[in-house]
C-alpha cells in the first residue's frame, strides 16, 4: 500500500473562510488509493493531515502559554524553597494539596510525636562529652516517667531527691564559674545530635578565660528551671542548660540553650538568655557558640543576666 500526495494550499487563519479552506484542501491534495486500501485507511490519513480548526488553534496556544507559565512558577518556587524549609508554593491537585505534600506533612507530624517520646540515651551521650576532657553527672528529676513529665511539668523543674543527695555530695567547697546541664527536654533527639558538637565549640573558648568548669549534668525528663537548682548546689556563678525544644513540623531535633548567672532556685525567666532553633538547618552550631559565648562573657564581666542584660552583639547576616 502507498499514498501519493500533492502538495495543497496553506489553511487559512480566518473564520469565515473556514468551509471554503476544507474544500479548497480537499480539492488540491489529490490522494490516490492503491492496492486496496480501506475507506477508514482514507479517512485516518486526511484527518490527521488536514488543517486545524482555528478553536483548536487557540487551545494549543493556551495550552502552551499556561504551560510556560507553570514551568516559571515551578522555577520560581525551587529558587525559594532553597532558602527554607517552610512549607510554602505548595503543589495543588485540583482544589486538594497534591499527595506528595500531604503526605509529606504527615511524615513530618509522625517526627515531631516520636520526638517528645524519643528515648534520652544518657549514658552513649555522657562517653560523646567525656571524649572532650569533660566530667559528667547522671541524673534524673522528679518526673518519673514520659507521661508523667508531660503531665507534670513542675516536676521537671526539680531533681528526684536521690539525685539531689548525688549532687550535694559531689559540691565541693571550691566554686564552680560555670555549670552545665543537659536535658531532654520535649525532644532528647536534639539533645544527642547536638548538645556534644555543641559544647566541643565552647570548649576551647572557656578554657582560654581560665573557667572552672563542674561537671556536665544530664538530667533525664528535666525543664529549663531544672538547672537553678543544680547551679545552686554546685555554687556555679553561671548557668547553661543544653535542652531539647518542643518540636516542630520538619525539625524534630531543634536545641535550645539557656543562660543565667547566678542560678537560684524559684528565680524567674526573666533573668534568663535563650538562644534557640540551634541546629544545621536552622541557628547553625558554630554561629550558636559564638552567641553562647558572647552572652557567657558579658554575664561574667557585668553579673547580669536576662532582661537586665544588652545584647550588643554584631546582627547575624543573612545568606
Amino acid at each position: 500500500m502507498r499514498w501519493e500526495q500533492n502538495a495543497g494550499l496553506a489553511p487559512s487563519s480566518n473564520p469565515e473562510s473556514s468551509v471554503e479552506q476544507n474544500a479548497s484542501y480537499a480539492d488540491h491534495h489529490n490522494l490516490r488509493l492503491e492496492e486496496g486500501a480501506s475507506p477508514a485507511e482514507v479517512s485516518d490519513i486526511f484527518a490527521a493531515s488536514a488543517p486545524m480548526p482555528d478553536s483548536a488553534e487557540r487551545a494549543r496556544t493556551e495550552d502552551n502559554a499556561i504551560r510556560a507559565e507553570s514551568e516559571e512558577s515551578s522555577a520560581l518556587a525551587r529558587l525559594w524553597k532553597s532558602h527554607t524549609s517552610a512549607r510554602i508554593l505548595l503543589p495543588r491537585a485540583g482544589a486538594s494539596v497534591a499527595t506528595s505534600e500531604r503526605l509529606d506533612f504527615q511524615l513530618s507530624h509522625a517526627n515531631a510525636r516520636d520526638a517528645v517520646q524519643w528515648p534520652f540515651d544518657r549514658e552513649t551521650l555522657a562517653r560523646e562529652i567525656e571524649t572532650l576532657g569533660l566530667e559528667t553527672r547522671l541524673l534524673s528529676s522528679d518526673a518519673p516517667d514520659r507521661a508523667t513529665y508531660l503531665q507534670r511539668p513542675d516536676w521537671g523543674r526539680r531533681l528526684s531527691p536521690r539525685s539531689r543527695v548525688e549532687l550535694e555530695e559531689m559540691a565541693t567547697i571550691e566554686e564552680f564559674d560555670l555549670s552545665v546541664v543537659v536535658g531532654d527536654g520535649l525532644s532528647a533527639l536534639a539533645a544527642m545530635r547536638h548538645a556534644a558538637p555543641l559544647l566541643a565549640l565552647l570548649l576551647p573558648g572557656w578554657k582560654e578565660r581560665g573557667w572552672r568548669l563542674a561537671p556536665v549534668c544530664l538530667v533525664a525528663n528535666g525543664r529549663v528551671a531544672v538547672q537553678d537548682e543544680i547551679g545552686q548546689v554546685l555554687g556555679a556563678r553561671l548557668g547553661l542548660m543544653l535542652i531539647g525544644e518542643r518540636p516542630g513540623l520538619g525539625m524534630p531535633d531543634s536545641l535550645g540553650a539557656y543562660l543565667v548567672c547566678g542560678p537560684q532556685i524559684g528565680q524567674t525567666d526573666e533573668r534568663r538568655n535563650c538562644v534557640s532553633n540551634i541546629r544545621p538547618e536552622g541557628l547553625p552550631l558554630a554561629v550558636a557558640a559564638g552567641k553562647i559565648a558572647y552572652l557567657l562573657g558579658e554575664m561574667n564581666t557585668k553579673g547580669v543576666s536576662g532582661v537586665a542584660l544588652k545584647d550588643e552583639s554584631p546582627l547575624l547576616a543573612l545568606a
